[in-house]
């Protein structure tokens, strides 16, 4: 009995040393473990990489993509159907204005022929009677129109029984054989003429006081690398398309070595100078999807708010920013992934090399 309660007595004694030492711990722990509001805050903000919204000098030079064109292109085909009694050029043939490039069959025009010099002979007798008051004005007046008749009726025919090119080119299509008939829904040749040759692109509207008649273009082809050609805008038309905002140019390439054909891949390369603009890094701007508009999350009071721009031309790695930037401003380039409008972010740090 006494030893039982010696041992009593010594844990309790142990017990009320170590207790006030265990509480002690146990708080230490949980007020160490327990992060302040602003911890929290921190740890919740979305860790991005930024960029300064500045001004940098850009070079103006546009490019754009178009397919060579002839100058003029011709359709030779006869007003009425006809047979085709011979052909006098192929594919690929250079001809000349007024060369004879098909003969249709002369029945029709043997005809009309006679029929103008017997409406030429009478009305010629009947010319003299006038002059000596042997019939009235107005059958004199019917009789000239007769013959009017006659020889434009003549003409009309020569002029589709024997087919001239109305220009100098080259010979891009054939159709028919000798001995075809043929249609007026369909031409006998395609002529083209290929020195000059041109150009059309479509240029943004922002550009159109900047459009001058004359003004030089740099034209390269795929099909002939290597070669630059020297051109100059020949046209700017005078609307603005509606739905795309940008003015038709067409610009004209002298071409007189023939190299440049109808129908080749060209890259146009417009030279505007150089001008100050705000720019930005290419990785800071989005494209919204869907849609052709852009956007960029910019870093106010700790927070990226996304804002809307309109992007211009780009240089190197960088966008122009032609609306909604300002220059000093702070942007999001990394870590956009999920970052909504309005969310708290944290810049990373760059390393100092």
């Amino acid at each position: 009995m006494i030893n039982m309660k010696r041992s009593n007595t010594l844990g309790s004694a142990i017990l009320l040393i170590v207790l006030p030492f265990l509480i002690l711990t146990s708080c230490n722990g949980k007020k160490e473990s327990r992060p302040s509001a602003a911890d929290s805050a921190a740890m919740a903000a979305k860790l991005v990489e930024t960029t300064i919204v500045k001004t940098d000098t850009l070079n103006e030079v546009l490019s754009f993509t178009a397919t060579v064109r002839a100058e003029v292109t011709n359709n030779i085909t006869p007003q009425m159907g006809n047979r085709i009694v011979r052909l006098t050029a192929e594919v690929g043939d250079r001809v000349g204005r007024g060369q004879v490039l098909a003969e249709l069959d002369r029945s029709q025009l043997t005809q009309a022929k006679v029929q103008l010099e017997n409406t030429r002979t009478n009305f010629q007798r009947m010319d003299e009677l006038y002059k000596i008051g042997g019939i009235a004005k107005q059958q004199w007046d019917a009789l000239k129109t007769q013959l009017d008749v006659a020889e434009t009726t003549y003409n009309n025919l020569l002029e589709n029984t024997v087919l001239r090119s109305p220009i100098s080119g080259v010979i891009t299509a054939r159709n028919y054989d000798s001995g075809d008939m043929a249609s007026p829904t369909k031409p006998i040749y395609v002529v083209e003429q290929i020195a000059p040759v041109k150009l059309r692109i479509d240029v943004s509207e922002q550009y159109f006081s900047r459009l001058k008649k004359g003004m030089p273009a740099t034209i390269t082809v795929d099909a002939l690398q290597g070669q630059t050609f020297e051109g100059k805008i020949s046209l700017v038309h005078p609307a603005v398309d509606a739905s795309t905002h940008t003015i038709g140019v067409e610009i004209q390439i002298a071409n007189r070595d023939q190299l440049l054909r109808p129908g080749m891949y060209a890259r146009v390369n417009l030279d505007f100078g150089h001008k100050s603009a705000v720019m930005v890094e290419d990785l800071a701007v989005v494209k919204q999807v869907g849609s052709g508009e852009f956007f960029v999350f910019v870093v106010e009071n700790g927070k990226a708010v996304r804002r809307m721009v309109k992007v211009g031309a780009r240089q190197n790695d960088s966008y122009e920013i032609i609306e909604g930037l300002n220059v000093g401003e702070t942007v999001v380039t990394a870590g956009m992934n999920n970052l909504m409008d309005g969310q708290s972010v944290r810049i990373k740090e760059q390393s100092k090399l």
